[in-house]
């Protein structure tokens, strides 16, 4: 399996570090903003090729798939571009940063049936592995999920503390992880979705601070709380209130309302949530199946988004 990946910032890194890990697959291209950026990539990870124009990566012979971890704004043009160039693609979250984006990559996808993937990695921590097989096994059910997503971002600067060439969203990015991870581990459509937010950065264009409240047809209802302006522990923390137990996911770390640590290590082959959605797409190429996370199992999530960002357009 020969990969080409789009984007070797901070996010990129961590597929390239997945992918080494994964029998039978090579990235023979690295692209990136900077040619010096993509070629000391491309060196480090043993890609014969860099450029700075993803055409260059999908008109070659020995590129397969691509993985796309671009600016927000280049996501469904860029999958999109891939598939119509024949490649299998996994396109990091979001898939786009409207839901007519969204539903036109879900349209290419079905008219030549390649591989699309979004990076919901939520439904690969093994965190979240660990309550959905319990789910499934009939032995929980999620009556609330309480999220908090924090970061501290008042200047466009990226995980690694450099400058960024776009502007990070609160609802388009970090609010379509929870809205399709409450979706996924609840089996249900949210039914009732209300959001408010705090005052546009003067600058940065997007709200700081966000409120999402989700309801679906079962009745099971999520709280999620969005800020770029908090100063403290960043990340993202799941609460799952279950009728047989509280449970708490930190990335791949899960632990119980207590505080006690639940054991993990055998939920599948890694404990790296970004390494196993890596081997989903690897694996769903590989079998000519659709995978966990394509285009038609997310595209509630970005349903959901839609409306959301209609209702806060009308408030503002």
């Amino acid at each position: 399996m020969r990969i080409a990946l789009a984007g070797a910032g901070a996010f990129g890194i961590k597929h390239l570090d997945a992918l080494a890990a994964i029998d039978g697959v090579s990235v023979t291209s690295v692209i990136s903003r900077g040619l010096e950026q993509a070629r000391e990539v491309a060196d480090r990870y043993g890609a014969p090729h860099a450029s700075t124009d993803l055409h260059h990566a999908l008109a070659r012979d020995d590129v397969d798939a691509v993985i796309l971890c671009t600016p927000t704004q280049l996501h469904a043009q860029q999958a999109i571009s891939a598939m119509r160039a024949g490649k299998h693609v996994q396109v990091e979250i979001p898939l786009a940063d409207s839901l007519a984006d969204a539903m036109e990559v879900d349209r290419v996808q079905k008219e030549t049936g390649l591989v699309c993937m979004v990076g919901h990695t939520r439904r690969f921590n093994p965190s979240h592995q660990w309550i959905r097989h319990r789910i499934t096994a009939g032995e929980l059910s999620i009556q609330q999920m309480d999220v908090q997503t924090y970061f501290f971002r008042r200047s466009n600067l990226n995980a690694l503390g450099h400058p960024r060439s776009w502007t990070d969203h609160l609802l388009w990015h970090h609010a379509a992880h929870t809205v399709d991870l409450f979706q996924y581990q609840t089996g249900e459509d949210v039914q009732v979705a209300h959001a408010v937010q705090g005052p546009v950065h003067p600058v940065l264009g997007i709200a700081m601070d966000m409120s999402i409240q989700l309801r679906t047809t079962g009745g099971k209802i999520c709280t999620l709380s969005l800020s770029f302006n908090n100063e403290g522990p960043l990340g993202t923390l799941f609460r799952y209130i279950c009728d047989n137990g509280t449970y708490i996911a930190r990335y791949d770390d899960l632990v119980t309302g207590r505080e006690e640590p639940v054991d993990t290590s055998a939920v599948d082959i890694s404990t790296n949530g970004i390494e196993l959605q890596d081997r989903e797409f690897v694996t769903a190429i590989r079998e000519s199946r659709q995978p966990n996370a394509s285009i038609a199992s997310v595209l509630a999530c970005y349903q959901v988004l839609g409306a959301l960002e209609e209702q806060l357009a009308a408030q503002s």
